[in-house]
């Protein structure tokens, strides 16, 4: 039954995770002109699809590969590699978000770094990048010693389920701002909620949750990575069931 949920959970976050990014993308190419590399407001239109893809989607599934039952049994090291390697490709994309903002600034003479959105958002660019940097001399390397790592990683866990938070949070944060920004002038406003309003307000709604889920599923007590030598009985019943 565990099992099952654990699986349905899955389910349903892919599903999820995948609308955020192609309601993202339809909104920016539907209501905001599409995408651009050059400098204009379409090379802006990169930065939510990217932040959402990386900094939430990409994020989220890389956190749970210590939640699936294969990763509870034999070598470690190939899913550490595997943890890694996906919150590089989060970091990749978020970097890539970010170059498309500040360049489309430049262009346009806007300020940097000035909105609460901004601050929100580069504060948890910079505590992913010490996430990702400390996980990999840490935890993936060999030279740490057993005590150190004890020690490190309920920081390690504590701090990838407050990066999450924040990204969702930088994530509806910066819907509403653009929305603000696009609709103030518009012949209809905000708050006559046109129909790119509601659209990108359930857009915010879906982010919202598969963060949830995401957290969910990692503070789920049965569906965590069990210590070496240690099942509880429902995860012995997990395994059994998967083999």
């Amino acid at each position: 039954m565990a099992s099952g949920q654990f699986y349905l959970s899955c389910l349903v976050l892919g599903s999820l995770g995948s609308m955020c990014i192609l309601f993202t993308v339809y909104w920016m190419q539907y209501w905001r002109g599409g995408f651009a590399w050059d400098g204009s407001v379409h090379m802006f239109n990169w930065h939510p699809v990217l932040m959402v893809s990386g900094m939430v989607v990409l994020y989220g599934a890389a956190s749970l590969v210590y939640r699936l039952p294969q990763s509870w049994v034999g070598p470690k090291l190939p899913w550490k590699l595997l943890h890694a390697a996906l919150h590089l490709i989060a970091f990749i994309l978020t970097v890539v978000g970010l170059v498309a903002v500040f360049q489309f600034h430049n262009h346009s003479n806007i300020a940097h770094l000035y909105s609460l959105h901004s601050w929100l958002g580069i504060t948890t660019v910079i505590l992913f990048a010490c996430q990702w940097s400390l996980g990999f001399a840490i935890f993936l390397l060999p030279w740490a010693s057993l005590w150190l790592r004890s020690l490190l990683k309920p920081i390690h866990v504590f701090f990838g389920a407050a990066i999450l938070c924040l990204s969702v949070a930088s994530v509806i944060s910066g819907i509403n701002e653009k929305l603000f920004f696009s609709l103030k002038n518009a012949t209809k406003p905000y708050a006559s909620l046109p129909s790119e309003a509601v659209f990108a307000n359930c857009t915010g709604l879906l982010v919202v949750a598969f963060g949830l889920l995401v957290l969910y599923v990692l503070l789920a007590s049965s569906w965590k990575r069990p210590e070496p030598g240690i099942l509880t009985d429902r995860q012995k019943t997990r395994l059994k069931k998967d083999k």
